[in-house]
């Protein structure tokens, strides 16, 4: 296996003419010991299908092939998605039949347009989109198990963060209804081409089944968003919107057993939930 250095890299991405852009957030990854321990530390397995967004220049596609049943990699640049079969042909072509290619936008895909149903998302995912493709995938894809992605420092606190945290919010108990979220390491910037002006992260994902509600996951995000469009206020106030008004918001929150002039912070995904199921569609 002929991993990418950063030599390879450039090389590539000269021959490609790409010049790397902060619209689609591309920062390749330029070191062999990082795309390694981002294999190690998913902890996918030879039986594994894994879906990886982003794949770039084939840095950590390369890394998975050697490990897993099938990669079905993600990638919104048609040059790039055009490229990535023919580096694997060059550089692994006896895990070449494990690979395919979806030129297509992560965002708006579904199971139907995948040609296996994947078991891990493992990906290097572009800042500017990583919270939305990571509960994208988690809702389009319930044969995700587990997952471990790599993202800027500051979302990966935030999508790991406990209630209580100050930095707890919308991503936070949104990713806590499909899947147990946590730190799984930092990275360095250096390890990327170009490198970015912020550390990345790793976080781990391992799918649970969502809270027992009686409310629908649409109503109880919907909670969610209104506690922490005002996350100043108390829930008496965030959620009068929502509710209809604040004296409705008020008997929904205690209905639920929350005290209304708790802040959406201090909530888990299961208060959420008992909230939703007191609202005013109930």
């Amino acid at each position: 296996m002929s991993l990418l250095g950063p030599v390879e890299v450039r090389t590539l991405a000269e021959k490609l003419n790409i010049r790397p852009t902060k619209r689609l957030g591309q920062n390749f990854v330029i070191d062999g010991g990082t795309v390694r321990k981002i294999v190690r530390v998913a902890g996918v397995t030879p039986e594994d299908v894994v879906i990886e967004i982003g794949p770039g220049l084939g840095s950590l596609t390369l890394a998975l092939l050697a490990e897993v049943a099938r990669v079905v990699a993600v990638e919104i640049d048609p040059v790039l998605a055009a490229q990535l079969p023919v580096t694997v042909a060059e550089r692994a072509p006896e895990h070449a039949d494990r690979l395919s290619v979806l030129a297509a936008d992560a965002l708006r895909i579904g199971p139907e347009d995948l040609p296996v149903l994947p078991t891990a998302l493992v990906a290097n995912l572009p800042y500017n989109v990583s919270v939305p493709v990571v509960l994208h995938m988690l809702e389009c894809l319930p044969s995700l198990r587990s997952g471990l992605v790599m993202v800027q420092a500051e979302v990966a606190d935030r999508l790991a963060a406990p209630p209580g945290s100050k930095i707890y919010g919308v991503p936070s108990v949104k990713a806590a209804w499909y899947a147990e979220v946590r730190r799984a390491g930092p990275v360095g910037r250096n390890v990327f081409w170009p490198a970015p002006n912020v550390d990345s992260g790793l976080v781990s994902l391992v799918r649970r089944d969502p809270p027992a509600t009686s409310a629908t996951r649409e109503q109880v995000f919907a909670v969610v968003d209104a506690a922490f469009a005002q996350r100043r206020k108390t829930l008496r106030a965030a959620l009068a919107s929502w509710a209809g008004t604040a004296s409705a918001a008020e008997t929904a929150l205690t209905k639920a057993g929350i005290n209304p002039s708790e802040r959406g912070e201090q909530l888990s995904v299961l208060d959420f939930a008992r909230i939703a199921e007191h609202g005013p569609s109930r």
